[in-house]
């Protein structure tokens, strides 16, 4: 339920209404826009009479929410979601762009890739410690050492860090060396890692589910933004059909789909949604023309010998290329990057 605040409303007022709310058992999350003040009212509660809640001073409006997802909506907050991580806004006008290796592998390895990701206009240095494999003799990453290397990297060369998180025991570790948790596509529906993470003080990028329906996305965003956690940023990665010609489904539909639906910012990753370097330029180009409002993507100075993904990693003059290539893009359609 949406209760639409009055624009002159006292403290006492606001108070009052959510005394009122919390009585009959909503759990209250504010939303403070340009125009107006709403508060969401989350709970179930059938057959509720809202004129209880209508006739109360300082209530403009009450409205039910008819999406399953209630806090991701766009009933909830019109105004897109906007967030900075230190000296970086995500959701802005500008396209903020992500880039590095699938797994940290060596001190040297991430350095030279770091150097690489700042010098082409990235923000965010991208490298996972621990990797969920399909196989279990494949290269799992190096844990802690790996995270102490891609957090050393990035404040050599003035960037951010994102890195994945598998599961709940993990968390505090990670928190030390992250600016940005990543939930991956296998574990958007472990719902209690999204809890634990909705209770984190750091964002989230929520990658969407290899068979996930949009919905699906959003309600597991909103197990992260129900606990406390509003900054969440989404990330379309592909999806599996029957196709076999590239290793996922990129869904560039989906973009234009949840900013219609959801006031959350929406990356791309094009190199797991294609799974072929060769391919990760044009539906890089693609997504930013969709609407994207940044990019995911894997760089590697020899992938030849990467211990993960290296098909799908560009080589540095084509992350360079890519880069000039976006900011056309961007221009023509009113951003920047």
């Amino acid at each position: 339920m949406i209760v639409v605040l009055e624009k002159n409303i006292t403290d006492e007022q606001l108070k009052n209404i959510t005394q009122h709310l919390e009585d009959y058992g909503f759990t209250i999350h504010k939303s403070s826009g340009a125009e107006r003040t709403i508060l969401g009212a989350i709970g179930v509660q059938p057959n509720f009479d809202t004129r209880k809640i209508k006739i109360l001073d300082g209530v403009e409006e009450v409205y039910r929410i008819t999406d399953p997802f209630k806090l991701a909506s766009r009933s909830f907050k019109n105004e897109n979601t906007m967030f900075k991580v230190k000296d970086v806004t995500i959701g802005s006008n500008e396209i903020i762009v992500i880039a590095g290796p699938c797994s940290v592998e060596s001190e040297e390895q991430i350095m030279t890739i770091a150097e690489i990701v700042k010098k082409s206009g990235a923000k965010i240095l991208r490298g996972g410690a621990f990797k969920p494999r399909s196989s279990p003799y494949s290269f799992q990453g190096l844990g802690e050492e790996g995270l102490k290397m891609l957090r050393k990297a990035a404040d050599e060369f003035g960037l951010l860090v994102v890195t994945e998180v598998l599961e709940n025991s993990l968390i505090d570790l990670i928190y030390k060396y992250t600016d940005i948790f990543q939930v991956g596509a296998r574990n958007m529906q472990n719902y209690s890692l999204l809890k634990e993470l909705g209770s984190a003080k750091k964002p989230v990028m929520l990658k969407r589910g290899l068979s996930a329906t949009v919905e699906d996305w959003l309600m597991s965003a909103e197990y992260i933004l129900s606990n406390g956690n509003p900054d969440v940023l989404l990330c379309e990665r592909g999806i599996r059909t029957f196709e076999t010609y590239t290793r996922n489904t990129f869904d560039i539909s989906a973009i234009p789909v949840v900013h219609k639906r959801s006031h959350l910012p929406v990356f791309a990753d094009p190199s797991h949604a294609t799974g072929l370097r060769d391919k990760v330029i044009p539906m890089a180009l693609a997504a930013v023309a969709a609407g994207a409002d940044g990019l995911m993507v894997e760089v590697h100075h020899d992938p030849e010998h990467a211990l993960s993904d290296g098909p799908q990693a560009l080589l540095p003059d084509q992350f360079v290329e890519m880069m000039k290539q976006v900011k056309l893009i961007a221009n023509v359609i009113g951003r920047t990057i």
